[in-house]
């Protein structure tokens, strides 16, 4: 499979709908960070939804090529491709592949390609964890990367986890990361704290009660959205 190739058809895929008016009005929703052709995300979808599935026999070398070559891309729908080709695949990814995963987050980062990489690291590594916990040993080193982006990839990776949440990793990162100030990272630390209470409302009430001195009100706000207001 020429990486190369592969690359060509989703240039000639997406050039067929971009849009450049478009491309005005989402390079100014994103602070004008990055570049685009001006193509929504069912367009973009339906564009390359052949040439990604083509990529169904794919090993995860190859896999991750086209991502990193998608990656180098100047326009962001590019970007956008390579996360949709790694969530369509990455039952074919391995657990090793991870530290690539988090490269390719440290690149031209924002909160669009950091999230949708979170998703595809956490289904990662929710497959595996039948070989146990150990799995998460890299979230955990994660967490104390100098990259904030990818201390938010160790809070969230277990976003939609539900009863296979590690609660005690859980608690634990979002206590370690409580005094940051970057609001990425304030607001990851709801945004994990809500998700799981779906699965157990009353842990994570005892929670916030017990260390909301810790927590921003940001944080707060976020983590308690679906519970009581605190103190009620």
């Amino acid at each position: 499979m020429e990486v190369n190739n592969v690359i060509d058809n989703f240039q000639l895929s997406l050039s067929r709908v971009a849009d450049s008016q478009r491309a005005i009005a989402m390079r100014a929703y994103m602070k004008n960070q990055f570049e685009f052709l001006g193509i929504s995300a069912p367009e973009r979808r339906k564009a390359c939804a052949a040439d990604i599935q083509e990529l169904k026999t794919a090993d995860p070398a190859q896999l991750l090529a086209i991502a990193q070559a998608l990656w180098a891309c100047k326009e962001r729908e590019y970007h956008y491709v390579a996360i949709d080709i790694l969530a369509k695949h990455w039952r074919s990814l391995r657990p090793d592949d991870s530290p690539l995963l988090l490269l390719l987050a440290q690149q031209k980062s924002w909160w669009d390609t950091v999230d949708g990489l979170t998703g595809v690291i956490g289904d990662l590594l929710r497959k595996n964890l039948t070989g146990g916990r150990q799995i998460q040993i890299s979230m955990d080193a994660a967490l104390e990367h100098p990259d904030f982006w990818v201390r938010r990839i160790a809070l969230l990776h277990q976003l939609g986890w539900r009863e296979l949440t590690d609660v005690d990793r859980l608690f634990h990162y979002a206590l370690a990361l409580a005094d940051e100030k970057e609001f990425f990272i304030r607001k990851a630390i709801g945004w994990a704290l809500r998700d799981y209470a779906w699965h157990e409302p009353a842990a994570i009430h005892g929670f916030l009660q017990a260390n909301q001195s810790r927590f921003s009100g940001l944080t707060l706000r976020e983590a308690a959205k679906n519970l009581k207001k605190l103190g009620e």
